[in-house]
């Protein structure tokens, strides 16, 4: 899978500018703040239909202008695919092919993107929901059923948690049965899926760290459940009436998949409480190409890989292996020197200016 063209018009500080990747690696470069990181993020976009960055799609609008337009030809062993997205104030269009999609899980697999940055640390150091986030956006892009039954069951547990707030304690009890009965259903889908990702996931990661590391530490991963058992559905369905009482005085809903986690341990020891920054930073890299592993297993062909500002984080031997491993998979990668990250190999380089490509 590779970006063939990627055409940007008013996104950020970008008033058009057309963008030609070749299969190989890209790298955008210049100084701080000219927009490399924004290029990224549009590719981001089209993947997933969100912002890494943005709490609100109108806020990559460029300044003074009522409109953005995101558009990029892609290519798949499927063939090709043009893939845009125009973004207002008042909301969005999603088109595929030339033909308006409505739900977001028609854009997801028609680009599909492992992503890189320096963010990316808080994968390891960061609370329980940055793990469940990388879990989300990465097999929501691989399953459609997936993002299906994570959007239905957000949105009955936002339901459910506004009808713990409601004063009348024993309208909550009889209606709560309902709401549950929903959950469950949709949390069973959700835990199934994650373990079979995780079941690849776990020995691809600690592979690839040891790689990164030349076998001096020990990556392993596991999931760790808020429900425990085989039935999933029927022990959250216990759990949530066992949890009434506290719920109601919580005022949210303490048990299911939306509280799960990973466990990630170096040498034995949990890394996000024990593990030093070069730690964190060699293990999010080796989750990331553990998660390019299972792109190429599981879609058969690689996905886009966009490594942004990464490669000043990494000391000299890592950004060689770094390179060596993603060999064959479109790469756009940005920098602000060249010549510190490349070793003389032969790519396409893109200088960015204030938003332009400066020729």
């Amino acid at each position: 899978m590779r970006i063939k063209v990627l055409t940007l018009k008013n996104f950020r500080n970008y008033k058009e500018e057309t963008f030609a990747f070749s299969e190989g690696l890209n790298v955008l470069y210049g100084r701080n703040a000219q927009g490399k990181t924004n290029c990224a993020e549009a590719v981001y976009y089209l993947c997933t239909g969100t912002s890494p960055r943005a709490r609100k799609d109108r806020q990559m609008i460029r300044a003074g202008e009522e409109s953005a337009h995101i558009a990029a030809l892609a290519e798949s062993r499927f063939g090709e695919v043009r893939i845009e997205a125009d973004i207002r104030e008042s909301g969005r269009e999603l088109r595929i092919n030339g033909e308006k999609i409505v739900r977001n899980a028609d854009l997801l697999g028609n680009l599909r993107g492992v992503f890189f940055s320096p963010d990316e640390l808080r994968l390891v150091q960061g609370g329980p929901e940055e793990r469940r986030r990388f879990l989300n956006v990465s097999i929501s892009q691989l399953s459609k059923s997936y993002y299906t039954a994570l959007v239905r069951y957000n949105k009955i547990l936002g339901q459910r948690n506004a009808l713990l707030k409601e004063r009348s304690v024993s309208m909550i009890l009889e209606t709560l049965p309902v709401w549950d009965a929903q959950l469950c259903a949709f949390a069973a889908e959700l835990v199934r899926r994650r373990e079979e990702y995780i079941a690849r996931l776990a020995p691809l990661a600690a592979e690839k760290h040891a790689y990164l590391t030349d076998g001096a530490e020990k990556l392993e991963v596991f999931a760790d459940r808020c429900i425990v058992g085989d039935d999933v559905a029927e022990a959250l369905a216990k759990e949530l009436e066992a949890n009434y009482e506290k719920d109601i005085r919580l005022g949210f809903t303490t048990a299911g998949p939306h509280r799960d986690d990973l466990k990630i341990l170096i040498n034995g020891t949990e890394a996000r409480v024990y593990g030093s920054q070069g730690q964190a930073r060699t293990a999010a890299l080796a989750f990331k190409l553990a998660e390019i592993a299972i792109f190429r297993d599981v879609a058969g062909e690689p996905p886009v890989l966009v490594l942004d500002d990464v490669m000043s984080e990494l000391d000299l031997p890592r950004r060689r292996k770094l390179l060596a491993e993603v060999e064959g998979v479109q790469t756009v990668l940005t920098c602000t020197h060249t010549e510190k990250v490349l070793f003389g190999k032969e790519v396409n380089k893109i200088r960015i200016v204030n938003g332009a490509i400066r020729r």
